[in-house]
């Protein structure tokens, strides 16, 4: 064919126009997919979307309805009780204290995950920072707002303390942090427990009741909330927020240690000191899971607990923080989520909704976002094919 009949051939009537916006509206869905696609947090939507549908799918296979479940949270998240339609901000409170010391171990997680680092150590942290604060409250200044605050301040240095140490054996001696974590986990345990069992007229389940001086009890937020158990501790994890968001986004320190975490040999010729930014993240991220220890003690206890069980937070608060993209926001509303679900749970047992079906979502939303690095591997294949139809094109 020539040149001619080629010209005459693309500017028949309406040919090229069709043919235009056809290519236009495919580029677009094209670019449309791989900007939801390298989402993280439209990924996470995604997946927490798809463990509610499993969800919903097992609810009926089981023979339940499935209204009964999403009244159940829509209940837990507004109040409104759809059977007897009355509204109680108590059930808004309840969510909120479960949310919690998720929030804060999900900050754990996430902070030492910024640095290239698997703190499944929470847990310990978690209750080195019980023990800590529970020993002030016994023991410390019963002065009004005083004492909870030096009480919170041993839970953080317990917590900084205990993940620290495991970040110098990770810097000095290369030991796992995911193994020396694992262990140290129950050696604070029982550690926790003999310690507190020293207390004088403690027994195996409680020590005596804390001071009134001690609680993070908050008479606003209680009346708020209409008598739930919603304490100081709210404000506790909105500060943790934002000092997470503060230090990694805004910070020298922040910078470094992200840096540290995506490459840490480059990060090293690049004069950034590499030992100091592992010791200082595992120590930043005891800090949030030892404060959560003492928002659970001193906020919904009135006496100190010799621990008969892992609270299993810190556990938690890995999967909060795979959610949440290890960002300071998608934490918080990752955590939000998890909260819901534990608050959400005694009100589907009453509505004959299996109580494992909460815990079953908060799985499967794990599993599902561990897809997110084959939602990466489909990107790279599609950018190599687009790439090779481009190169095509070019040669004919």
């Amino acid at each position: 064919m020539s040149r001619k009949e080629k010209g005459s051939t693309g500017n028949k009537p309406g040919t090229g126009s069709a043919a235009s916006t056809g290519g236009a509206t495919e580029i677009a869905k094209k670019s449309a997919l791989d900007a939801f696609m390298s989402s993280n947090g439209a990924i996470s939507v995604l997946v927490v979307l798809l463990g509610f549908i499993c969800g919903t799918i097992l609810v009926i296979a089981v023979g339940r309805n499935p209204a009964n479940m999403y009244t159940a949270l829509l209940q837990t998240l507004t109040g409104w009780d759809v059977n007897r339609g009355v509204w109680n901000a108590r059930y808004i409170g309840e969510w909120f204290t479960a949310a919690m010391p998720l929030i804060l171990c999900g900050l754990s997680m996430g902070f030492a995950a910024r640095t290239g680092l698997f703190n499944i150590g929470a847990e310990g942290q978690y209750i080195a920072g019980i023990t800590a604060a529970q020993f002030v409250a016994l023991y410390g200044p019963q002065v009004l707002g005083l004492h909870w605050a030096l009480a919170l301040l041993a839970a953080a240095i317990a917590g900084a303390f205990w993940g620290g140490i495991v970040g110098w054996l990770k810097a000095r001696y290369a030991v796992s942090e995911v193994v020396a974590t694992i262990m140290f986990n129950y050696v604070a345990y029982f550690l926790s427990r003999f310690l507190t069992q020293l207390i004088p007229a403690a027994n195996t389940y409680r020590t005596p009741n804390f001071p009134q001086t001690a609680r993070l009890k908050n008479l606003f937020l209680e009346k708020l909330t209409n008598g739930s158990r919603l304490n100081t501790g709210l404000f506790v994890v909105i500060i943790c927020v934002f000092i997470y968001w503060f230090i990694i986004e805004r910070t020298r320190l922040g910078f470094e240690l992200r840096a540290t975490g995506l490459n840490k040999e480059a990060a090293r010729c690049s004069g950034i000191k590499v030992t100091r930014s592992i010791v200082i993240s595992m120590a930043v991220a005891g800090m949030f899971a030892g404060l959560a220890g003492a928002v659970v003690s001193l906020g919904s206890f009135s006496y100190g607990r010799v621990l008969g069980g892992l609270d299993n937070y810190g556990f938690n608060g890995i999967a909060v923080a795979l959610v949440g993209n290890s960002t300071a926001i998608g934490t918080a509303l990752s955590g939000l989520l998890f909260g819901m679900l534990a608050s959400a749970q005694p009100l589907m047992q009453s509505r004959q909704i299996p109580k494992e079906i909460t815990w079953i979502i908060s799985g499967l939303v794990v599993v599902f976002i561990s897809l997110r690095a084959g939602f990466k591997m489909l990107m790279d294949w599609r950018a190599k094919r687009i790439a090779r139809e481009k190169g095509g094109e070019r040669d004919e």
